[in-house]
């Protein structure tokens, strides 16, 4: 299978942001597959009982920047039992000090 990336970028209004959140999170917990909107178009995925997570929260100046993060392999099912006993690490928050990062090469688009 080829690699696939996917981004869409818009400017929501909170209704319209919680209302894509709220797709989401009822996506996952109907569990297993899943079809979510983007654009005029639809993604269909896969959703495992266990995920890797991660969030970021940033504050720059007079910016706010919250990325939430989910990934799981499309090969293994089935997630492993030591997965679901790993803690939670605590949030840290941190202030940025006014200079951007170099960009990621490798993740998927979180907005």
């Amino acid at each position: 299978m080829s690699d696939v990336k996917v981004e869409r970028k818009e400017s929501l209004s909170r209704e319209e942001a919680a209302m894509w959140l709220s797709l989401l999170s009822k996506a996952f917990t109907a569990g297993h597959h899943a079809e979510l909107p983007f654009g005029s178009s639809s993604v269909r995925l896969y959703i495992p009982d266990h995920v890797r997570a991660e969030i970021e929260v940033e504050v720059e100046g007079d910016e706010v920047e919250v990325e939430v993060e989910f990934k799981w392999s499309m090969v293994d099912h089935e997630a492993s039992p030591a997965m679901a006993e790993m803690p939670v690490p605590p949030v840290k928050a941190r202030q940025g000090n006014g200079t951007r990062r170099a960009p990621r090469s490798s993740k998927t688009a979180k907005r």
